[in-house]
């Protein structure tokens, strides 16, 4: 069974085409031709189904999409849906966690979450879309650390770890992390209705 795969961001494309099992093939939208979508909703799952049904209208492909951010307590849930544009709209993830730590400046309350919100339709048009979410739980650290990963990584420390989410493997993260579960469930619901 063949998706387009509705994401600008090589990033997440590597993780989801990684994860995703096999037996699903994704053709990344920008193989064929499609710019990414404009994010106007107020919500994660607002936003992945802007992305869903924008792909599968230009591509006549059923679509999976993902929208994802980090949710920050101390600061009413910031960056958000806002999180890859939290210092701007061509910030790099360096700008956006510097604008992050220095927001958590003297903050000792610093839990937060990466969320994901996975959305698959059939057609553009499709009323009974799937969806999957998941939130990864953590602290943001003090400073950077790790090299690996992207966005955030380098300051959230996932609970239960003594580790930042950017000084993991790759496979390790795609199994724990936020992005990871959501495509398990994901994965389960695509087998229960297209039986591949």
């Amino acid at each position: 069974m063949k998706f387009v795969l509705a994401s600008g961001n090589q990033h997440k494309a590597e993780e989801i085409c990684a994860t995703l099992p096999g037996e699903f093939e994704l053709v990344r939208q920008s193989d064929l031709g499609v710019d990414s979508a404009e994010e106007t909703g107020s919500t994660f799952i607002e936003n992945a189904l802007i992305k869903a049904k924008h792909a599968a209208s230009l591509t006549a492909l059923p679509a999976i999409a993902d929208d994802s951010g980090i949710c920050v307590a101390a600061l009413n849930g910031a960056p958000g849906i806002y999180s890859a544009r939290y210092a701007g709209i061509h910030a790099t993830d360096g700008e956006n966690i510097e604008k992050l730590l220095s927001a958590m400046n003297g903050i000792e309350e610093r839990s937060a979450f990466f969320y994901c919100v996975l959305v698959c339709l059939d057609h553009a048009a499709d009323p009974t879309p799937l969806i999957a979410e998941a939130r990864w739980p953590g602290t943001i650290t003090m400073a950077s650390s790790g090299k690996g990963g992207f966005g955030y990584d380098p300051v959230f420390l996932p609970d239960g770890l003594d580790r930042t989410a950017a000084e993991l493997e790759p496979a390790e993260k795609n199994d724990i992390s936020h992005r990871g579960q959501a495509l398990k469930l994901l994965a389960q619901s695509l087998r229960e209705r297209y039986n591949p």
